[in-house]
């Protein structure tokens, strides 16, 4: 009964160890897979801040210069990071309504003007129809792709009824090839609440001057992310004919920024949670250092007997050092069983996918047999020193 309880502290600890970290490492593996599949593997390009000297000799921020057309399709020709796509788009209008027939939106609606890459690069999926064709693109066709939001809108969450119909945007009438699927709970409502035209027809119709184009890059793999950025500087500073000594006048934003705080984050909560079992598991130690005591001294008899027979020090030592780490081992896997059961309960509660957590099993069957060496060390060496006599004599 006491091996039992002391076995079920054990269990306890090596449950929440085992347990927070696999739900932890559920949650990101969950979380980097939602960012993914809404572009977190992906950076964007943007006009920078930049110091001028001012009237009094005083230094002012001031924006830099919008990235015109041609910079943009330059950069677009130039970047050939290897496993990487570029897109290029305008925000060409944020207040526009749209009708169809006698359906009508707010003026809230966003028209973006985008090439043949966007959908891909902002990870924006097809549910009917198709993607603009890049001869669509260069003529300045007008033709529109809307998001899931004015699915929901004007054709009653039916997006097949979508594709081929008439829309006006503004005084403009285009023609609907495709309508998005929904980026889900991760993409706020203006995300959802836009459609998109040729860059070219956007370029005409809503560009000016003063017009920023915006450039997104996106890479394959997200472990090469920095090297993608790396590269996109040089090739934008080139772009931009900038001098060796001139700093950038434009920005790089990798959207996988919240993903590696939230690891950052993490990483410290999972050295409390390995504290924290630690402390526990100290506990469990003291007991069952205390048990394996109480079993040298039940047990004294025993071992005179063994040691009449030849039995070594050793032999007496190994098998009391034995039984303490089978002791831990056997309240390890129980909670390695209860830590997993945690994590399951974790990734059913958030919908995700469970992660085997293999890491911190082998680090929960580490973690048992160095407490069963510390917790039974001192009793078997206390158990290997009796002396023989005086232990047959032992009442």
């Amino acid at each position: 009964m006491r091996s039992i309880l002391t076995l079920l502290i054990i269990s306890v600890g090596i449950a929440c160890l085992v347990g927070i970290l696999t739900a932890i490492d559920t949650i990101l593996y969950n979380l980097s897979s939602n960012f993914n599949r809404i572009g977190a593997n992906a950076f964007n390009i943007y006009p920078g801040v930049g110091d001028v000297r001012g009237n009094r000799g005083g230094r002012q921020q001031k924006r830099a210069d919008e990235i015109s057309f041609r910079q943009a399709m330059e950069f677009k020709e130039r970047y050939t990071y290897p496993g990487s796509d570029v897109s290029i788009n305008m925000f060409a209008s944020r207040n526009a309504t749209l009708k169809y027939k006698d359906e009508k939106t707010n003026p809230t609606i966003r028209v973006v003007g985008i090439d043949e890459t966007y959908l891909d690069v902002s990870a924006y999926e097809i549910a009917e129809g198709r993607n603009f064709t890049r001869t669509e693109i260069e003529s300045g066709n007008k033709k529109v792709i809307i998001a899931d939001g004015i699915v929901k809108l004007l054709f009653d969450k039916d997006a097949a009824k979508a594709v081929g119909k008439i829309i006006s945007i503004g005084s403009n009438k285009y023609k609907v090839i495709g309508a998005c699927k929904s980026k889900g709970s991760s993409m706020n409502s203006s995300g959802e609440n836009r459609v998109f035209i040729p860059l070219l027809n956007s370029k005409i119709i809503y560009g000016g001057a003063n017009t920023n184009y915006s450039i997104v890059g996106a890479v394959s793999n997200s472990l090469e992310m920095d090297d993608a950025v790396s590269a996109a500087i040089g090739t934008m500073r080139n772009v931009r004919r900038l001098k060796a000594s001139e700093e950038n006048d434009f920005n790089i934003r990798k959207s996988d920024g919240i993903l590696e705080t939230l690891k950052d984050m993490t990483t410290e909560l999972r050295l409390i949670t390995i504290v924290i079992a630690f402390l526990t598991l100290l506990g469990a130690s003291i007991g069952l250092m205390n048990i394996m005591l109480v079993s040298v001294t039940e047990r004294t008899k025993e071992i005179g007997i063994r040691k009449a027979l030849g039995a070594t020090r050793f032999n007496v030592l190994f098998q009391f050092l034995v039984e303490a780490i089978i002791i831990c081992l056997m309240g390890g896997l129980v909670g390695i069983l209860l830590g997993m059961g945690m994590g399951l309960a974790v990734s059913m509660s958030v919908d995700g996918q469970f992660v085997m957590p293999w890491q911190w099993m082998f680090l929960g069957i580490m973690v048992c047999i160095f407490v069963g060496v510390v917790s039974g060390l001192y009793p078997a060496l206390k158990a290997s020193r009796l002396d023989p006599i005086e232990s047959l004599r032992y009442e």
